[in-house]
């Protein structure tokens, strides 16, 4: 399993799950992305976004759109799809990510804090209330420096559990026909039947 940066030819996929997420999909930019993917079947399993506000005191960035398909949640999926996400705002030179969401208890295990609406740049506090009164009426302010991004341990050995059992499952047990060997009508130097 690894997290990648979305290509264009990700970007139906990542409308059709968006949408049946749910999720915000405003101003819907598929290399704002980025996309786990399990890499011994290529099969994508969750993706998230960035979104970079422009305002008169600079640019804003906003963590947005996390989702994870049924089949990989509790598995590390998604805190890997925020680390990427948090890493690559902090490389690009912001010193605070924002989040607007209805499941704080999720972000706050990273070091994601809640915020007063007072406390977000006016082009979030509108973006909130958007978000409020069209996709998530819980949604709340919240914010994380970077730097004290963490990634809690017990995610990362979910992660790591999820990669073993994909190697398990890929790994079929090997039979004497895997050999050209037919067992009906072989016979065998020590037979002594």
């Amino acid at each position: 399993m690894y997290v990648r940066d979305a290509r264009n030819r990700d970007e139906v996929w990542l409308l059709d799950h968006i949408e049946a997420m749910g999720l915000d999909e405003t101003a819907f930019r598929s290399r704002d992305y980025v996309i786990a993917v399990d890499e011994e079947e290529n099969e994508r399993a969750g993706f998230g976004r960035i979104r970079v506000h422009k305002t008169d005191d600079g640019e804003v960035c906003e963590l947005t759109s996390i989702g994870v398909l049924e089949e990989w949640r509790g598995q590390g999926v998604g805190a890997h799809v925020v680390e990427r996400l948090v890493t690559t705002a902090r490389d690009e030179g912001f010193e605070v990510v924002y989040a607007l969401s209805g499941a704080p208890e999720y972000l706050r295990q990273f070091g994601f804090e809640r915020i007063d609406v007072s406390q977000l740049p006016d082009r979030l506090q509108a973006r909130l209330t958007d978000k409020q009164e069209s996709l998530e009426p819980d949604a709340v302010p919240m914010r994380i420096d970077p730097d004290r991004f963490h990634m809690p341990a017990r995610l990362r050995e979910a992660f790591k559990g999820a990669l073993a059992r994909e190697e398990e499952e890929d790994e079929p047990e090997e039979g004497p026909e895997d050999f050209g060997i037919d067992p009906e009508e072989a016979t065998y130097k020590y037979d002594t039947g």
